[in-house]
């Protein structure tokens, strides 16, 4: 049995069962039937009724969802509540963009051999989808994991975090609930070898992975020949910050984009280069807005800062922030453990560039502030690292903006916002070793699906 306990206190939320290869490959041969048998697949219409009293049901177990999400991630009450309403509005989203899963006329009649003949395209189910997901948003994650594939029409089976599984049970239940016939949606919770012989199989056909770059570029050397596949990894996002910067608005903003959800987001704000004209007045500023965070239970109303999702994630934190700050690193807050899952909200100043801050994601509540003189070499600095995912530019000048733009290396540069915004609509993925493929509820429905070609040939054309 698999103990789901909270972040906070460690206490047993619920125990579950683990299933092995067993349950899994009745969940392949079941999903990989289904996909051979044309004549079972659902129709667009029934997707969307499906997908829509999906979202009717979960506006009803908002707070129930909410408080599953709080008790089991750490991620604090009031960004859970946000979580399940961004979570209703992407089903939503997949519901919607049914109708845009669409083909094209390919123009014939442009050579003599071309003649007599008319052509277009469609788009179909890719296959079985095999989704590995991640803790850090246990409801979100999953819908665009999983409401995704049931609205391309494939069957999907997902396998969520070991940390965080009740949301997604709880998601694969409402599908059900909502008329999703028998097979079309397992959830399998196991272990990683289990998981391996899932997402290997070669009757996957598409591979959704959310988590480590270690475990994805590993699990992608894997898959069977023809397999395709969607990484999502972290990065280490870096921010750009001119002298004209407006400090007011900025500083809110980077605290939301360096603390929310205790730092443990792959867009997370982490590497702050500011010029040295201002860098102190920001530093300081960042740091006194850490300080007035409210860390501790994520279930309270007025909890800002939750816990990290495992004790010895606040063990790496700890000695990586110590590392830095034996190195030369300045502490202007934070640098300590609150208990044995809690870790203060920390900005430091100036780290050195080869220390593990600097170097690796922190994937906690630690922020870091560089001084700089030359833009060009802090957005040098900025894409040192081998993972690039989003990052950001604050300034009143739109020449110096979009030139940060333009030499970011990111799949998407944030001007006078925090490298953590995201809408569920948008393009969202990123590059190099930070992952392969492209998120979002349309973009990924997109991928879930394949073009047929169809031409016909009729000396009537």
């Amino acid at each position: 049995m698999l103990q789901v306990k909270s972040p906070y206190d460690e206490s047993l939320i619920n125990e579950i069962p683990l299933v092995g290869k067993a349950e899994v490959e009745t969940a392949l041969s079941v999903a990989y039937s289904l996909f051979v048998d044309q004549d079972a697949w659902l129709k667009p219409h029934e997707r969307m009724v499906i997908l829509e009293k999906a979202a009717a049901i979960m506006k009803v177990r908002f707070e129930e969802l909410a408080k599953v999400a709080a008790q089991e991630g750490g991620k604090p009450l009031m960004d859970s509540k946000a979580e399940v309403l961004r979570a209703i509005n992407g089903v939503k989203l997949a519901a919607e963009h049914i109708g845009q899963l669409k083909g094209e006329q390919i123009p014939m009649g442009l050579t003599k051999a071309a003649e007599n003949r008319i052509a277009f395209t469609t788009r179909e189910p890719i296959g079985v989808v095999a989704s590995v997901s991640a803790f850090n948003h246990p409801l979100n994650l999953i819908v665009h994991q999983v409401a995704t594939a049931v609205a391309a029409g494939c069957p999907v089976i997902v396998k969520p975090a070991l940390t965080t599984p009740l949301s997604c049970l709880a998601f694969v239940e409402i599908l059900k609930e909502a008329g999703l016939p028998d097979g079309w949606c397992h959830a399998v919770v196991c272990d990683n070898d289990v998981a391996e012989y899932l997402v290997t199989d070669e009757r996957i056909n598409y591979f959704s992975f959310i988590g480590s770059a270690k475990v994805g570029w590993y699990l992608k050397s894997k898959l069977s020949p023809g397999t395709r596949f969607a990484l999502e990894h972290g990065g280490a996002a870096p921010v750009i910050v001119e002298p004209d910067a407006d400090l007011k608005d900025m500083l809110p903003a980077l605290a939301k984009g360096g603390f929310y959800h205790a730092g443990q987001v792959c867009v997370s704000v982490q590497r702050v280069f500011v010029h040295e004209s201002i860098c102190e007045d920001v530093a300081n500023g960042l740091a006194d807005l850490a300080i007035q965070l409210k860390v501790g239970d994520p279930v309270l109303p007025n909890t800002e800062v939750g816990p990290l999702i495992l004790p010895r994630e606040v063990d790496r934190v700890e000695a990586w922030v110590q590392e830095a700050l034996d190195k030369g690193a300045r502490l202007l807050c934070g640098g300590k453990r609150i208990s044995n899952t809690c870790y203060e909200p920390t900005v430091l100043l100036n780290p050195p560039h080869d220390v593990r801050v600097s170097t690796q994601e922190i994937f906690g509540p630690v922020v870091c502030v560089y001084a700089y003189t030359d833009r060009n070499e802090a957005i040098r600095l900025a894409n040192d690292l081998d993972v690039h995912f989003q990052s950001s530019v604050f300034t009143k000048n739109l020449d110096v903006a979009l030139e940060c733009v333009r030499k970011l290396n990111a799949n998407a540069v944030m001007v006078n916002d925090h490298t953590a915004f995201r809408v569920d609509w948008m393009p969202f993925g990123g590059r190099d070793v930070s992952g392969h493929g492209m998120g979002g509820i349309q973009y990924s429905m997109h991928e879930m699906t394949r073009e047929k070609l169809m031409v016909i040939k009729s000396k009537s054309v």
